[in-house]
């Protein structure tokens, strides 16, 4: 049996999922279950009731479509990513992976292929974290990792709740069917942009994923004394910024790799009363740090209140973990099913072991799951800049239609 992916098509895809949201400089800004996302999530359903595909919503807000089998009691193999974006961010990271499941199911269906196993594309719900915290929310709670009630009752900035979000979503889709949370799946694998720069400058078309690093993020309350900055004696002052900032460069020495392996990253810092004239009497600042091996993540991750303590001078501060994930190693049947699919198709392909955090980490608690990398320009990601080649794309979503057809057969 062979299928061939409509490599236009997913790039019309590509072009038509980019308008919701999209931005002036050609980036999309479409953050979890806000309107932009929810049409994303409708245009999806529209092209799989198309299709004679169904769908369905489990309590999370992750959308399942459906490729139904000969056996309806078989566990799915499945393959997806997400909808969501960073405010400023790109056309591909995580809709790829969503369009280039889509695509493989269109395509096995294009052939009149019918498979044992059910195929599913799933679009995991608030995967970037950047409107709920924390990230890959969705597939955590699908896969038992993280509690439903726990995750329905986080907020955004405006104060309202995952809970209230996904009943939106439910309200705009009334015609999806239910799937309960950790519902067998034969297994996963996720197409994705690599994001970063090592395809693209090693000449490989695929990047066959083997593992993810761990990482442990934190939230720094750092409370001084506001007072008038015209008045007020420097001697005298709790300055909250002040301390905050010595905190930061002290945990970038805390943070320091001469080999460059770990990362860390200080990716927001909010000064309160944020006024003109006002010493800052409060600031609150995150903290990720990413590394292989997960003594490291321990060991430096449990000395941040420390550092932070010791920095603080006359002010105090609180430090609060928020979220963390070990390392995942990736083996056995994906990825196996991607090596051959690389090798029949003739791809230049080389092993990858991921920086970044994606859904797939928590479907290993599940089932068999693996990743499939393709380059973008430069490495450029979470940025508007994003880019990719259709060419790269289409080979990434044929290894996604081999290998679902060859698992949906052989497991």
């Amino acid at each position: 049996m062979d299928v061939r992916i409509d490599a236009e098509r997913l790039w019309q895809r590509h072009v038509e999922m980019a308008r919701l949201g999209g931005t002036p400089k050609g980036g999309v800004c479409r953050l979890a279950l806000t309107d932009e996302d929810i049409k994303a999530h409708l245009l999806l359903e529209k092209w799989a009731r198309k299709r004679g595909f169904s769908v369905a919503l489990d309590d999370i807000g992750n959308m399942f479509i459906r490729r139904d089998g000969t056996d309806p009691d078989a566990a799915p193999v499945a393959s997806g990513s997400h909808t969501d974006t960073q405010p400023t961010g790109g056309r591909f990271d995580g809709i790829y992976g969503v369009l280039a499941a889509f695509e493989a199911l269109e395509a096995i269906d294009d052939a009149g292929i019918r498979t044992r196993r059910p195929l599913e594309a799933i679009v995991w719900n608030n995967e970037e974290g950047s409107r709920f915290h924390p990230g890959c929310m969705g597939s955590a709670v699908h896969a038992g990792v993280s509690t439903l009630e726990e995750m329905l009752a986080k907020t955004d900035r405006a104060g309202v709740t995952m809970g209230e979000a996904v009943k939106g979503l439910k309200a705009a889709m009334p015609d999806a069917g239910y799937r309960p949370l950790q519902s067998p799946l034969a297994a996963f694998v996720e197409a994705h942009i690599e994001q970063g720069p090592l395809l693209e400058n090693t000449g490989n078309t695929i990047g066959i994923v083997t593992g993810m690093q761990g990482n442990r993020r934190f939230e720094v309350e750092v409370v001084g004394e506001e007072g008038h900055s015209g008045t007020t004696p420097l001697a005298g002052r709790k300055d909250a910024f002040k301390a905050a900032i010595r905190m930061a460069r002290a945990l970038e020495d805390h943070f320091h790799d001469p080999e460059d392996v770990l990362r860390f990253t200080i990716g927001r810092f909010d000064v309160h009363p944020g006024a003109l004239t006002v010493v800052p009497g409060r600031v609150v600042f995150s903290i990720d740090f990413r590394h292989p091996d997960m003594e490291v993540v321990k060991r430096l991750g449990d000395g941040v209140a420390g550092v932070c303590a010791a920095h603080a001078g006359p002010c105090e501060v609180e430090v609060r973990e928020t979220s963390g994930s070990p390392s995942v190693e990736f083996s056995g049947p994906v990825p196996e099913a991607i090596e051959a699919s690389v090798g029949r198709r003739g791809y230049a392909a080389i092993q990858i072991y991921s920086g970044a955090g994606h859904d797939s980490r928590h479907m290993v608690h599940l089932c068999p799951s693996g990743m499939v990398f393709v380059p973008c320009e430069k490495g450029i990601s979470h940025n508007e800049a994003e880019n990719a080649d259709p060419k790269d794309l289409a080979a990434g979503a044929q290894v996604i239609a081999d290998v679902m057809l060859d698992l949906a057969e052989r497991l």
